[in-house]
C-alpha cells in the first residue's frame, strides 16, 4: 500500500526469543493473540511492502512469541526488532452500516444538531463507562475551547454518523 491510511498498525516486533528466529511480540489488539487474526503483516515502512507470514505462535508467561516464514536465525529476528506490525485496512472484517471503526471516525467533523461546528474528531479512547471522541475545536471556536471530550454514546449523543460527508451530528452543548 503507498498510503500510511490504508494500513494500521496492530502491533510490534519485540526482541528475539531463542536462537531458531523467534520473536517477541506486542498486540495493540483488543484480544491479546488477536493480532494473529491477520495475514500477511506488513513490518516496518509500509511503502517497502515486505510481507510476513507468522508460521507458529505461542503465549509465552503473560505476552506472545512467534516465529515467521523467512525468519530463521537470531541475527534475522534481530533485524526486524521493534518494527510496527501493520495489515491492510481491507483485510479488517466489514462491519454492520451503524458500526464503525475508530479509524473512520477520526478526522470526522462534530456538528451539534443546531448546526454548530464543534470540530474535527482527533482521537478516541475507552473509559470504564464508555468511548469518549476527543474534538480538536475550530480556531475561532465562539466558547475558547481548544479541545472538548464528547461521549460517543449512539442515540443519546451521537443521532447520526455520515460516512459520505465525514460528519457526526451529536446532541451536545458547545459551551460544556
Amino acid at each position: 500500500m503507498s498510503h500510511a491510511s490504508d494500513t494500521l498498525v496492530i502491533g510490534v516486533i519485540g526482541a528475539p526469543y531463542g536462537v531458531k528466529g523467534w520473536v517477541k511480540i506486542t498486540s495493540h489488539t483488543h484480544e491479546l493473540d488477536g493480532v494473529f487474526a491477520y495475514t500477511p503483516w506488513l513490518l516496518g515502512q509500509v511503502q517497502e511492502g515486505k510481507q510476513y507470514v507468522v508460521d507458529q505462535w505461542r503465549t509465552h508467561n503473560k505476552g506472545l512469541v512467534a516465529k515467521l516464514v523467512g525468519v530463521e536465525t537470531r541475527d534475522d529476528a534481530e533485524s526486524i526488532k521493534n518494527l510496527e506490525i501493520s495489515i491492510k485496512a481491507e483485510q479488517l472484517p466489514q462491519l454492520a452500516d451503524n458500526d464503525f471503526y475508530w479509524r473512520e471516525l477520526v478526522g470526522m467533523q462534530v456538528v451539534t444538531e443546531q448546526g454548530y461546528s464543534l470540530g474535527v474528531v482527533k482521537e478516541l479512547f475507552e473509559t470504564g463507562a464508555n468511548d469518549v471522541m476527543l474534538i480538536k475545536a475550530n480556531l475561532n471556536d465562539a466558547f475558547g475551547q481548544k479541545e472538548r471530550m464528547v461521549p460517543y454514546l449512539l442515540d443519546q449523543v451521537v443521532k447520526q454518523v455520515d460516512r459520505q460527508a465525514k460528519t457526526i451530528k451529536v446532541d451536545w452543548d458547545p459551551a460544556f
